[in-house]
């Protein structure tokens, strides 16, 4: 395989020059605010909480990574783009179970193992539908599920979570926009996707904050 090949894969990219993307490239840089406005928070919260931390430092590297994919635009930062993203996806899935849910560690790490198969499952059945977007439709089912669930229980977390979801599912719209609309639109609307995508993940963040444990009476519920 060679991880240097070219990919042209969004409307603004016309050549295979580093700047071909500036849009898409430099709109990365929400990743990082999302990431910094976290972190922030995380500090505020008093609790410390390692998990927290973690998806903060996984979304400035998501930002990171799709900087490379859109200046690069080659096999080997395509993965440095995508791979954060399903850490975080399935991550936080199960973080969701145990934190929100209350589920126990065990059976919220064998459900993120079905949700992982049911993923990979659901990309092909959609792709003709949602094309290369396809594989995100189910982070977004999960969202919207859990999210709604949550909010009918009432629970903090609830309506941040569903926010997210509903965010991301304008996200993913503009995603799968970009090469229909590049006739009329040659800058594209990928760049969408990621002021919208780091919004979603910056109330996941808040959410995760806001529902760590509680830690020498410090920090929220």
């Amino acid at each position: 395989m060679d991880w240097f090949q070219a990919i042209d894969a969004y409307c603004e990219r016309t050549s295979e020059a580093f700047w071909a993307e500036p849009v898409n490239a430099v709109t990365n840089a929400a990743f990082l605010l999302a990431a910094l406005i976290g972190f922030g928070l995380w500090r505020r919260a008093g609790t410390r909480d390692p998990a927290s931390l973690l998806l903060v430092v996984l979304v400035a590297v998501i930002g990171i990574g799709s900087f490379l994919f859109h200046t690069f635009a080659n096999r080997w930062s395509s993965l440095a783009d995508v791979l954060p993203i399903a850490v975080f996806i399935y991550g936080y899935f199960g973080l969701a179970l145990v934190r929100f849910v209350g589920w126990r560690p065990s059976i919220a790490a064998l459900a993120t193992l079905a949700f992982l198969g049911a993923s990979l499952l659901a990309g092909p059945v959609l792709a003709p539908l949602a094309g290369s977007s396809s594989g995100y439709v189910p982070g977004l089912l999960a969202l919207i599920g859990i999210g709604g669930a949550l909010t009918l229980r009432k629970q903090a977390q609830g309506p941040l979570v569903l926010a997210a979801g509903f965010v991301f599912a304008l996200s993913l719209a503009f995603r799968m926009a970009d090469q229909p609309l590049c006739a009329g639109w040659p800058l594209g609307t990928h760049f969408a996707w990621h002021v919208l995508n780091a919004t979603t993940l910056g109330l996941l963040l808040v959410a995760a904050i806001q529902g760590a444990p509680r830690r020498n009476g410090l920090g929220a519920a």
